[in-house]
């Protein structure tokens, strides 16, 4: 008995297989793409921690608009204030944050060490005290971990300047390395007929 419910995650149909190839110059030229501008995040990562913290506070604006907006439009409906208190609060903290977007840049990447911190603990205590299959890696993805956060704790405020930046440039590269290499596995494949 088949269920379109299965929990498995289904193979894709040859036919759409063949759609992506045809496509997959334009998934090399995106991941190329991503790839360069990762590597020039990276390398001007004060600029890229700016961006995408007044990115962020528009964002924010935009939500609270129209977060106001539907507040507005439903002014009978019961969570009406809850909707105008998120709105306005979205607006507060976007606007706030871009005018000053070094001191949100300073929270966001003191978060960031928290977590890490905390992750890699965990991560590390996990490894050792289950020694699963496996469990060398994550000890040391743990390890890894720990250490980024301390670095970045050790030398905050100052790293709240290149921290943001510098991980959204390692994101972007990793993100164009995998459509670049889905690109490269598209094109092996065989034609139809």
């Amino acid at each position: 008995m088949s269920s379109s419910l299965s929990p498995l995650p289904q193979a894709p149909a040859r036919g759409d297989l063949q759609d992506l190839r045809s496509s997959w110059g334009w998934l090399l030229a995106l991941g190329s793409a991503l790839i360069v501008v990762g590597m020039m995040a990276i390398g001007s990562a004060f600029i890229a921690t700016l961006a995408t913290v007044i990115v962020f506070a528009v964002l924010l604006l935009v939500g609270g608009a129209t977060q106001l907006i539907s507040a507005l439009c439903a002014r009978r409906w019961r969570g009406f204030g809850l909707h105008l208190l998120a709105g306005i609060v979205y607006l507060v903290v976007g606007v706030l944050m871009f005018d000053h977007p070094f001191e949100f840049a300073a929270g966001i990447t003191i978060v960031i060490a928290a977590g890490f911190l905390v992750g890699g603990l965990f991560r590390i205590i996990a490894a050792v005290a289950e020694r699963f299959h496996g469990w060398v890696w994550v000890l040391l993805n743990g390890v890894v971990t720990l250490v980024l956060g301390v670095m970045i704790w050790r030398r905050w405020p100052e790293s709240s300047l290149w921290v943001i930046g510098l991980f959204v440039g390692i994101d972007m590269i990793f993100a164009g390395w995998s459509w670049v290499m889905l690109a490269v596995a598209l094109r092996g494949l065989p034609k139809s007929a």
